[in-house]
């Protein structure tokens, strides 16, 4: 089997697993033939579905870029676990905050090519100091193992680091407070790609005011004084359990392929 075949039926496993994982309910006919992979962007010429997706938009046109300098593994590990402690000292969101036993900064891969950011810290979250690790950080788990990866090899935060009251919506004072600890964590990382899960994260990484609904799918970027990072936005997992129909699985398994295929370049 050639390479280019080799690339495709693992691209094919991959979508076969994000389908079962999330429960989409139909796959591309023939995604287990070995054509060669299409570029990046581009839909196959003759892939025949069971349902008509529109095709989603192009990949940005270009990769991340920043202008700090590159640090080693340890170095990031280094700086995130400083910031981690500045944060927890300084912060004037969450050192005030009353509703929450502890911060939850992030954790995962401080060199990670993949970056999901969520938008606050749940109850389960508090009680062990790490994002995403109720229901819907399970939904999230089987997501990241549907793509070919595993938990280490991203890392995930929150923009906020302590639970709000009642675990309702970060307010805007609190987002404002505290979410420039979260774009020190994204400089010092440099993904490549982040995933926005739901509302909130999505509209504090792209500055807008849109609504989820209308950004999923479509490509975007964060960018601040020194990082540019491409954006693919999706629904947070906890509004994919609480809305688990046959559409909101195969939107967000649409978002996924994206970045799948755009990080495949740099898997090969």
């Amino acid at each position: 089997m050639t390479p280019e075949s080799q690339d495709t039926v693992r691209l094919a496993r991959q979508y076969l697993e994000t389908s079962r994982l999330l429960g989409v309910d139909f796959v591309p006919i023939n995604a287990q033939q070995s054509e060669p992979t299409p570029a990046p962007g581009t839909a196959p010429a003759s892939v025949e579905i069971e349902e008509t997706i529109p095709p989603g938009p192009m990949q940005p046109t270009t990769a991340t870029t920043q202008t700090a300098p590159q640090q080693s593994t340890a170095e990031k590990t280094k700086a995130l676990e400083a910031l981690r402690i500045r944060h927890d000292e300084t912060c004037a969101h969450c050192t005030v905050a009353t509703d929450h036993t502890q911060t939850v900064f992030g954790e995962g891969a401080p060199d990670a090519q993949l970056m999901f950011i969520g938008e606050a810290p749940g109850e389960r979250e508090d009680q062990t100091g790490r994002p995403f690790v109720g229901r819907a950080g399970k939904k999230l788990d089987e997501i990241i193992q549907a793509m070919g990866l595993a938990r280490a090899d991203v890392y995930i935060a929150n923009v906020l680091k302590s639970r709000p009251l009642g675990n309702r919506t970060p307010l805007p004072s609190e987002v404002d407070q505290c979410a420039a600890f979260l774009a020190e964590q994204i400089r010092i990382i440099q993904p490549k790609v982040i995933v926005g899960l739901g509302g909130p994260a999505v509209k504090w990484l792209l500055g807008t005011t849109v609504g989820i609904t209308k950004l999923r799918g479509q490509w975007d970027r964060f960018t601040d004084d020194e990082l540019s990072v491409p954006v693919m936005p999706t629904f947070h997992p906890a509004y994919l359990l609480r809305n688990y129909t046959p559409d909101t699985r195969r939107k967000v398994w649409s978002d996924m392929q994206q970045v799948m295929a755009y990080l495949q370049p740099a898997s090969k």
